[in-house]
Formats: C-alpha cells, structure tokens, sequence
C-alpha cells in the first residue's frame, strides 16, 4: 500500500465460506492528511450494461470498521447501500464485510465449492474521495484455483492486480477456480475462452473457429480491435440467463448442453456475437448518460434502442457477414423477429424513446400487460436499425449505409473515450453519410408509426410478407383453426391466463389474466389440450368458456378469431434492379443468385 501521504485503496477478498456461498472483502483505505472525520463506503445498487436496480446491498452481512491496530470503528448505516465510519485522524482504515452470492447469473455474484464468480457492482464498495484513482485488487484463491480477470497483474503471489479506476474495476469480472481455457489470436489480438463449469460437451475446435470468425469480422467492421487482450467468461450451467458485456471481456451465463443440436448452438452464437458487438456499441460508443457512471441511483438515456437494439441488428448481420449464418437463414431469422413486432400491440402506443427511457421500470421488469403497451427496445431497435441501414444505402446508391455511422462514431468519440450528446445523433448520421434523418426519427424513434418492411427491404430487392402455413397436401384444404389471442401457464393441469393480447377475441369478450379456464362448450380443458380443442372451431364460431376468476366460477361466449400468419417470408422481389441487387449483395455480403431458389 501507499504511505498515508496520499489515497491509495487496496480491496482484498478472502474465501469465508465456500459451501455457504460467502467470501469476506477488505477494503483497506490509506487516506491523505487533512481527510474528513467520517469515510463513506457506497455499493452500486446496479451493474451498468443491465439496467435495472438490484439491491446488491441485501446480500452484505457483518459490516465493520477497524485501525490498522484492531480498534473498533463506529460504523453507521445511513442508507440502504452506504456506510459512514467515523475515521477521526486515522491514516489507515479496515472496513470488512461478508458477500453471500448464490446466483448463476452475468449480473450476480456465484460463490460455491466449485468457482468463484465476482461481479464487481455486488462486491465492491466505493470509497469516497477517491474518485479516478487508481486501486488494488488482492485475491488470496483456495487450494490451486487461479484468479482470471481483464487487469493488469501486479504479482502473483498472492494474485494482485491494479484498475485504472473503480469504473474499471466494477466493469472487469472475475473468475476464481479451474475452468477449461483456450487461447485464439483472430486479428492479431489473443482472446481467451473460459468454460466455467461442465465443459466435456465443448466441441472446442468448432468452438475456437467460429469464435474467431466472429472477432474478425467485427474487427473487420471498424479495422481493428480497441484492446490486447479480451475474455469470453462462459459460465456452464442448466439453464440460459444471457450475457453481460464488459470493456474487455464479456460474461455468459448458458446451459452446457448449448452446443448440440445446431438451432441450440446458433444461440451460443448469437450471444457471443452480440456482447462482443458491445466491445465498441455500449463500451466505446455511448451517450454521454452511459458513463462516467452514478452507481447510486438510475442512470437515464433515451438511446437504449441504439445501445441494444443496433447491436442486436449486427448479431444476424456479422454471423451472416462471416459465413456462419447462410443468407437464406438470416432472412428466415429477420422474418421470425418482423412477426414477433406485429405481434405486440405495445409497438403503437410506446416510441423507441420511450421504451428506452423508461427500461428501468418496464423492460426488466414486465407484467401481464406489457405487450400490450410497450416494445422491446432490443426488438423494435433492431428491426429500426435495419430500416435505417437500408434506407442510407438506398439515398445514397450504395455508397454510404450504417457501418459508416457506427465507424463515424467509432472515430468521433469511442477513440476519445467520451459520450456523444444524447440528441446528437441524426447530426452524426448526415456528417458520416450526407442523409438527413429527422424525418425518419420523428415516425420511427420518437414516433409510434407502423414500419412498411417491404418498403425498406425493396431497396435490396426484397420483398416481406406475412406467409399462410404450408400446407402438407396440396389437394386437401387446410382447416384454419380458432384464435383466442391469449398466452397461458400451466397450473395444477389447468390453463391460466397469463397474457390477453389487445384487441383479440378474448380481450374483446372479457376474459382477464388470471382466469382459469376449465371447460368450453361443456367439455373439459387441461393445459395440454387447450391447443387441439381450439382447432375444433373456425374463425367466427362462438365458444361458451367456463373459468374461475378469483375463486368465482363465471362464463363467457367468445368469437373466435383467425390466427395471425406463421411466418413472415422474406425472399428475392420478382423484378429487382441491378442497384437493389448491388445493394443485397454489399449489405449481406453474398452474390445475388446466392438468394434465388
């Protein structure tokens, strides 16, 4: 540690109790000369990249402050995440606690007999007046277990790393145990890849080439890669909890069993293509909102949309771009995302701004309701995204499109290190591209009007349309079975509504989330043959259904509806131009008969 002379901040974290899920943090301040009486230590209340605030707090216990010679400290509460201790004259301050973590997930704290995993925002408090400082970080590891996290290495034994700051600190995950690494150097720079967890179905070459292939051709997308060195932290487990992304490293959680059969391996793919599109969208280029951050309270933008919603438009396009993705198949997966949208009512009543603005208390946290009022920004960005990219290729013959604006973005103020301001963005897509765009903002950003696919996808000399259901004999007619409009649960066999969709037959006779239906024109439903039952009637035919809501048996009639499409099919428009077709083979990175039948 440094002499008393000056701040200097060592946090030390010690195994307390593995079985129990709890290890011990030190934070050890030496403070200048002239230092207020009483040192406040501050925990995040929520990990930036996940925009929600998650009371890290609840999971500290036995908080207390010592001098370097033992003497006990007065610590006082003042806050649900912050502590003031009443420090007097002393240079050197203990303040310890113990973290319980028993959460398998990017944004929590996973603490067993098998690992360690360390998301800094549950772990770490922030002292104040040492803000910008540089800290230490001391690890002391069980047994033969190594210390894996994205900062520089001070020494070994015991492990002992520095942060630039405590912004890099919350921001450089850690990884504390035995996990299957492999090294691969796509575009010059190594990447490790952790396995944390039951690794023996990683078929690691298939894995480190296609990895690779997605680093290279994001690398490819902005000319070269920000950092020396990244992590992929892939936490095996049974079940999905999606990714986190980090300035040089990204944390995900998924099941172990992800990399077989191939539909369940494209969602490896898929993740690991969008939290490292989160390297320079997010980690680099973000509203000024989006860092320096207050870890203390909400931190509001009404740019989400571009944050998730534009990297999760160049998910698809990278993995299309770098061959892991056959055209065909991308246009089958833009088709399926074109269907989810005009299947959320909330896409008409809530902007792009709005749902970005208000994800704090919205996205992370839906109710039965919110497909009704509101749009996934992620979706709804995206699929905006998409639109914009095109139509700046289509104003501009080809010459210009979104890549421009993101490496204008790249270059103006992700190099820099600073934000851009949160209304400056149509400004920066007429200085990369000569297009203005307010028009489009105001009717698809701001605004709530309906997106004409076909329209934008025109000008690659595509066409979208909604597609009926295949039928399996061409001489039989297909019976077209009823709709309710209604998304349910199974709960003791029964089926209980858990979402009505606006405007559907069901929101239109009266039925409510929470009904519990029991039986329809007289005869029995269970959850299970709620699906046939309904491919008894046709749309236009009247139902009696017989449920309990709130313990009151009730019934109402309902007309059944026509379900909505299947599928949305994207394919060749009969009559492209030769400038749609060098825009579709410029965009997706393919020669035009590569679409064709």
């Amino acid at each position: 540690m440094a002499s008393p002379k000056s701040w200097a901040v060592r946090y030390v974290v010690d195994p307390l109790d593995l079985p129990g899920h709890t290890v011990r943090v030190t934070t050890v301040v030496d403070r200048a000369p002239g230092a207020p009486p009483v040192l406040q230590f501050s925990l995040p209340v929520w990990t930036p990249g996940s925009y929600s605030v998650r009371e890290y707090a609840r999971n500290l216990r036995g908080v207390r402050a010592t001098t370097t010679e033992g003497t006990t400290l007065a610590v006082t509460k003042e806050t649900k995440n912050r502590w003031g201790v009443a420090a007097g004259n002393e240079s050197r301050v203990r303040f310890e606690y113990s973290v319980y973590g028993h959460e398998p997930s990017c944004q929590g704290v996973d603490i067993s007999p098998e690992h360690l995993y360390l998301n800094g925002a549950g772990v770490f408090c922030e002292v104040e007046g040492t803000k910008g400082l540089p800290l230490e970080l001391e690890i002391h590891p069980p047994g033969d277990w190594k210390v894996y996290v994205e900062l520089p290495e001070i020494s070994r034994h015991p492990p002992l790393f520095r942060a630039r700051d405590f912004d890099q600190l919350i921001d450089s995950p850690i990884e504390v145990g035995t996990p299957q690494v492999h090294t691969i150097r796509p575009a010059g720079v190594p990447h490790d890849l952790l396995f944390c967890g039951p690794s023996e179905m990683v078929p690691a070459h298939q894995v480190e080439e296609d990895v690779g292939k997605i680093v290279e051709a994001t690398a490819q997308l902005f000319g070269s890669l920000p950092m020396p060195h990244y992590t992929f932290f892939y936490h095996l487990t049974e079940k999905w909890d999606g990714g986190l992304e980090h300035a040089a490293s990204t944390s995900i959680v998924m099941p172990h069993t992800v990399f077989r059969p191939r539909k369940e391996y494209e969602g490896f793919l898929g993740v690991t293509c969008h939290e490292y599109f989160h390297l320079f969208n997010v980690k680099r280029i973000h509203p000024q909102a989006l860092g320096p951050f207050d870890y203390s309270r909400e931190n509001y933008t009404h740019l989400l949309w571009l944050m998730e919603g534009t990297t999760d438009y160049y998910t698809d396009l990278l993995l299309r771009r770098a061959g892991l993705f056959s055209p065909r198949h991308y246009l089958s997966e833009l088709g399926k995302k074109i269907k989810r949208y005009r299947e959320t009512p909330g896409r008409l009543v809530q902007s792009l701004e709005d749902s970005s603005f208000n994800s704090w208390i919205d996205f992370y946290r839906p109710n039965e309701n919110t497909r009704n009022t509101s749009i996934s920004y992620y979706l709804k960005g995206g699929l905006v995204s998409l639109c914009l990219d095109l139509e700046l290729r289509h104003r501009t013959s080809n010459a210009k499109s979104l890549d421009d604006v993101m490496r204008y973005l790249w270059k103006e103020y992700g190099v820099r290190g600073v934000g851009f301001p949160e209304d400056s963005l149509p400004a920066s897509i007429e200085k990369a591209t000569g297009v203005l765009t307010q028009d489009f903002f105001a009717a698809y950003v701001a605004g709530t009007e309906e997106i004409d696919f076909s329209a934008f996808l025109g000008h690659a000399g595509l066409s979208a349309s909604p597609a009926e259901k295949e039928r399996k004999n061409s001489d039989e007619e297909e019976e077209t079975p009823g709709y309710l409009g209604i998304e349910s649960e199974k709960v003791r066999e029964i089926p209980r509504v858990r979402v009505v969709i606006e405007g559907s037959p069901a929101q239109k006779a009266g039925l409510t989330p929470g009904d519990e239906l029991l039986a329809v024109d007289g005869t029995r439903l269970t959850y299970d043959s709620l699906p046939d039952v309904l491919k008894r009637y046709s749309p236009g035919d009247v139902a009696e259904f017989t449920f309990f809501r709130r313990a009151k048996l009730q019934s109402v009639r309902v007309e059944v509806g026509k379900a909505p499409p299947e599928k949305w099919s994207i394919k060749p428009r009969e009559g492209a131009t030769p400038e749609e077709q060098a825009i579709a083979v410029d965009w997706l990175k393919l020669a035009w008969k590569d679409l064709t039948p």
